[in-house]
């Protein structure tokens, strides 16, 4: 995937959406009456992974279209381990199988440590992230990750020691959820770095 080829490239009405629902949002804010266009979207989990033997984040790397669409410098983006709110189950039982499915990873429920929650997208989607931190090593390490179907999701090693030089390249695309949670990282158990 490393020799990403964007052909066809073209922008269309959604009909019978899957994950997201467009609406128009009609209200009356101190007696003025206001509408906003918005989209009904899942909230989701986001993992932070620290492998302890590689002394690295584990991050996702894949192709994302509406990044493109704006910005077509960006073939790649750069992301914390996530994945949609759409069973009925425990978050903490989504993030071990984001875990799983995305990095190849079978982490306890138990060693997933929860950082916080926070909005994004709040001007168009308003939907809730659910942060959370585990440590990873090899022991654990059940297959090579790339998430499932026609995800084509890469993992990618940030070393701890180039993660704030990261932060601030904006040769990269990158979440401000990672960007919270390395830092996050670097309060809690790195404040030499």
């Amino acid at each position: 995937m490393n020799n990403l080829s964007i052909k066809n490239f073209k922008i269309t009405p959604l009909d019978n959406p899957n994950f997201v629902q467009p609406v128009r949002l009609h209200y009356s804010q101190n007696d003025i009456l206001k509408s906003w266009e918005a989209v009904k979207a899942h909230d989701s989990v986001s993992i932070l992974l620290y492998h302890t033997q590689k002394e690295a984040f584990l991050l996702v790397k894949q192709f994302r279209a509406p990044v493109y669409m704006h910005h077509d410098e960006y073939k790649y983006t750069y992301e914390l381990c996530a994945g949609i709110i759409d069973k009925d189950t425990s978050l903490l039982q989504i993030a071990k199988e984001e875990i799983d499915e995305e990095c190849g990873f079978n982490v306890e429920l138990e060693n997933i440590e929860k950082i916080t929650s926070f909005f994004t997208n709040v001007g168009v989607s308003g939907s809730k992230q659910y942060l959370y931190f585990t440590n990873i090593d090899d022991s654990i390490k059940i297959h090579n990750g790339g998430g499932i179907n026609d995800e084509q999701i890469q993992t990618y090693y940030l070393p701890l020691k180039e993660a704030k030089e990261f932060i601030y390249d904006e040769s990269k695309a990158k979440t401000p959820g990672l960007m919270f949670a390395f830092y996050w990282f670097f309060e809690k158990y790195k404040k030499d770095l």
